[in-house]
Formats: structure tokens, C-alpha cells, sequence
């Protein structure tokens, strides 16, 4: 039985790594530890997780407190100088046998575990049988970041991009199928480079068109986050003609505003990203988008804000996540002329109630029609089913049954701000 926990914050990425760190804790033999997998990206997130450490170690005197993800990674002396912890590991230190099984005798080795993220040359793979409380399972094909963002610490964290080689990526992908999974969901910081340091230099397309012939049994492939300027033409005809490829594609966009897109060190401008959605809908018609964006920018104007709003209704965005900037340490951005933190509050919200506003939109529009729901848990006291469709929409499924991780057709009537509700036609 593994005593130990997990706690996670952060990205996808995270999310399969923590599965692979509850593995490996217990294969080394480690028990009785709280291992809180952190993020970095905003310094929010940091805050959280100092916060869920302290709250921990009240909880649990006695347990070993072991901080690791990209927090850890960029800031290990900040987490090691508090005394409700007892051990730092890095990102990569995380990722590997050995690292546990010296955390088993702490007296026996240093306190922290964090080496020169920049120095690794390859992704730390570990098979995953399985994701706790998940319906769906992520997949890690890609880790680290070639660019540097104005705004971003995360290549400091996550190292230079690296790519998992395609045998292993299927390896993965039929154990968990085997394993009952449905849906995949590929994984990594900047997915659409992948390959490029592999022999060979193979796409993401190719990969996962490779992929889809190796492994017939997967019914459903979802992608992350995706760069707009960086589809390669094996992808964008699986967009078109692949139906196991699901019709919800996420932007990395951040902004609607050229100028502000420019100052971030960003790869596309506002009319590569129009471009992107306009190709996929013609070729794809259904599908839905979602995108990251930032409010409150470095320097970022009223206008400049207006034409991040705008293009919301341009690209016909309909799940947003909107994250208010924060200032990140040695990052060039936060050395910029700062936009009023009740400024970027105010931004924040109006693209959220934008965000809603779209979302809604969508909802509308699927009113009466019949989806796909892949199921992922059951609340009994409601009677009720909650999963998701192909183009990723919220669904409460009334229903006296208790499946979990099956496909319903389900006949959709009415939605409400966070989800639709619908009723169950038969088991796929």
C-alpha cells in the first residue's frame, strides 16, 4: 500500500508527473512522505504552495514534506529555508528512482537535490498504469522551452526543449489504453516543437499520425497547448481528417494586441492566430478553442487591452483562461513601465466575464444536439453523471446508473454558465 501523498499544482504536465512520483516513492521504498509538486509559473502559485506546506505540517508533525516541481527547481533556497520542510528535490531529480531511494534515510544525503536544469539533454520517462480520480490520461511527449518569453521563468524550470521518443510514447499510450483510458491527452511545454531534437527531426503531426496507426484500440487524442505559428502540415490534416483527434484545440496566444505581443518576445502576431482558427474551421467546422491570455501586460493601453477583448469574437474563443499578470523576478517583462495592479484586476475580470460570455455562446449553439460524453465521475447525491464532450464541454448527465470512464451519447438541452445538462441516449 503506498502511504505516501501528492499534491499538485500547476500545469498537465505536472499532473503526469505526479503519478510517475507516486510510482517511483513507493517502488524506493519511501512511506509516510507528503510530496507537494509545485509550480512557478505566476507568483500566486508560489504563494499557494508555501501556504498548502505550512497548512501540511500542522496537519502532519511527523510526516516528511517533500517540495519538488518547477518552484523547487528556480527557487530551492526559498522552500529549504522554511522549516516545515524537510527535503528539495528538482525537476529532474523528481523523475527518478534513485532520488527516493535516497529520500528513504534523509540523514544520509543533502537536503537539496536540485541540479543545472539547463544541462539535461533528455526527458526522464517513466510508464504510468494509471491517473487517481481521472477519467482521462496524460501523456508526456514533450518537456522544456527553446524560447524565452519576456514573461516567463519556465524554460528556467523546465530546461531546453526536449522531445520523448515516439516508441516509448506508444509503449505508454497502449498500457493505459489497456488500462481502460479513452481519452489521451499528449502533454509538455511546448508541444508543437517536438521533434526537433530527435534523429530525423519528426513533427507532432507525424508523430501522431504514427501514433493512431500503432495504436488502433485509442479512441480519443487530445492535444494541449498549442503554438498558432508552429502546425506542421501532417497536423493540420489530421485537424481535418482525423476523427479520434478531438475538435478542441487551445492557443498559446496571450494577447490580442501586436505591440504587446511583440514586447512578450511572443512567435506569432494577432493575424496569425485569426489565421490559425480560420484554416481549422475550414477544415474542421465544429471545432471549439480555447486560449490562454494575459491582462494587464507591461505597458499595455486601454486600446491595446481592447484588441486582446476583440479577438475573443475574431477567433471565435469559447474557453478562456485568464491569468493576471504577475511580475516574475530577472524576467525582462518586469523590468518594463508596470500597468496599476487594480488596473490589471479590473482587465482580468472583463476577460473572464468575456470568457463566460462565450462560453455561453457555445453552450447555445450545442442546445438540442447530440454529443459524445466521455464520462469521468459520478455524483450520487445529485444522481447524477459529469464528463465532457469531444469539443471539451462541461456536461451533467442525469442518470440513476453509475458508469465512470464510458462514452454516452447523450441528447444535450440547456446550458447554465459552467456546464450543460443532458440526458443519456445509449452506452457507446
Amino acid at each position: 500500500m503506498n502511504t505516501n501523498q501528492v499534491i499538485t499544482f500547476g500545469c498537465r504536465l505536472n499532473t503526469y508527473e505526479s503519478e510517475a512520483i507516486k510510482d517511483l516513492s513507493h517502488q524506493a521504498g519511501l512511506s509516510g512522505a507528503i510530496l507537494i509538486n509545485t509550480c512557478a509559473v505566476t507568483a500566486e502559485a508560489e504563494r499557494q504552495a508555501r501556504q498548502t506546506i505550512r497548512k501540511l505540517r500542522r496537519e502532519n508533525p511527523d510526516a516528511k514534506i517533500i517540495v519538488t516541481g518547477c518552484g523547487a527547481q528556480m527557487n530551492p533556497k526559498q522552500y529549504a529555508d522554511m522549516p516545515e520542510v524537510t527535503s528539495v528535490i528538482g525537476n529532474q531529480e523528481k523523475m527518478q528512482l534513485e532520488t527516493y531511494q535516497k529520500l528513504v534515510n534523509p540523514d544520509q544525503h543533502a537536503r537539496v537535490l536540485v541540479n543545472d536544469i539547463m544541462s539535461v539533454r533528455e526527458t526522464a520517462s517513466h510508464l504510468v498504469s494509471g491517473f487517481e480520480g481521472k477519467a482521462r490520461a496524460f501523456v508526456q511527449v514533450q518537456n522544456g522551452c527553446d524560447h524565452r518569453c519576456t514573461f516567463c521563468t519556465i524554460p528556467f524550470g523546465r530546461g531546453n526543449s526536449r522531445s520523448v521518443p515516439l516508441g516509448e510514447i506508444v509503449d505508454q499510450v497502449r498500457l493505459l489504453v489497456e488500462s481502460g483510458y479513452q481519452e489521451i491527452v499528449f502533454t509538455g511545454v511546448d508541444i508543437t516543437a517536438y521533434g526537433g531534437d530527435l534523429p530525423g527531426t519528426p513533427t507532432l503531426g507525424q508523430a501522431i499520425r504514427r501514433l493512431l496507426a500503432l495504436v488502433p484500440d485509442l479512441k480519443r487524442l487530445r492535444l494541449s497547448s498549442l503554438d498558432p505559428v508552429e502546425i506542421d502540415e501532417d497536423l493540420w490534416r489530421l485537424i481535418g481528417e482525423e476523427p479520434r483527434l478531438m475538435p478542441h484545440l487551445h492557443l498559446s496566444l496571450q494577447a490580442g494586441d501586436d505591440l504587446i505581443l511583440k514586447r512578450m518576445k511572443r512567435r506569432h502576431l494577432r493575424q496569425d492566430a485569426i489565421g490559425f482558427c480560420k484554416r481549422a474551421r475550414d477544415l474542421r467546422p465544429d471545432v471549439a478553442f480555447g486560449a490562454d491570455l494575459i491582462a494587464g501586460f507591461p505597458t499595455e493601453t486601454d486600446e491595446m487591452f481592447e484588441n486582446s477583448l476583440r479577438i475573443v469574437d475574431e477567433c471565435d474563443l469559447s474557453f478562456l483562461h485568464v491569468f493576471p499578470y504577475s511580475p516574475r523576478p530577472g524576467t525582462p517583462a518586469s523590468r518594463m513601465p508596470q500597468v496599476p495592479k487594480s488596473l490589471i484586476k479590473l482587465r482580468a475580470a472583463m476577460l473572464r466575464q468575456k470568457g463566460d460570455d462565450a462560453l455561453q455562446k457555445l453552450f447555445d449553439h450545442w442546445v438540442g444536439k447530440t454529443a459524445v460524453v466521455l464520462v469521468e465521475s459520478v455524483d450520487q447525491k445529485q444522481g447524477s453523471m459529469i464528463g465532457k464532450t469531444d469539443h471539451f464541454i462541461p456536461v451533467r448527465i442525469k442518470s440513476s446508473d453509475a458508469f465512470e470512464q464510458v462514452c454516452l451519447d447523450v441528447k444535450l438541452t440547456h446550458g447554465d454558465k459552467k456546464n450543460m445538462e443532458g440526458i443519456q441516449i445509449n452506452t457507446l
